[in-house]
């Protein structure tokens, strides 16, 4: 095969709200930490292990204001996206790297009925721009207890 693929989906939490920094021109851009959790038995001790894993998330212009008005941390999103790792000078004059995702397409996955009026949140949902620049936005509703099972494999 000769393509190659860079492609992320993720599920998770927020960790902080979306902060948005604007540039010249009108274009802006949202990040927030996202958090994986990851829970298995131990099979020699019988312990629950839960591991957290931390992603920094990478969104542009609409889909960036979008996040910031209707995500607030702890809410569950799901995004897909690309990975990105770029470097940048430190204080110390040290070369410093992370590791970002950047997305395509998110879906929110939190109800938010109590905490924001239902009706701006359905005309959210359909009105959201839908093009090849920007993220899709697609609203879901929030998955039943039974979808997710635990089982005693690590991985």
């Amino acid at each position: 095969m000769s393509g190659t693929l860079n492609k992320v989906m993720l599920i998770g939490h927020l960790g902080d709200d979306v902060k948005l920094h604007y540039f010249e021109g009108g274009n802006c851009i949202g990040r927030f930490p996202l958090a994986t959790n990851e829970t298995y038995t131990n099979r020699q001790t019988g312990e629950k292990v839960s591991n957290t894993e931390w992603h920094n998330i990478v969104v542009r212009n609409k889909a960036a204001e979008i996040c910031e008005k209707y995500l607030s941390k702890g809410d569950k999103i799901y995004v897909e996206g690309r990975l990105k790792t770029r470097q940048w000078q430190g204080e110390d004059n040290q070369t410093r790297y992370t590791t970002e995702i950047h997305v395509n397409d998110f879906t929110f996955l939190t109800n938010k009925g109590e905490s924001i009026d239902s009706g701006s949140m359905q005309s959210q949902g359909s009105s959201a721009p839908t093009t090849q620049a920007q993220p899709q936005v697609h609203q879901a509703p929030q998955p039943s207890s039974t979808a997710h099972e635990e089982d005693d494999l690590p991985f």
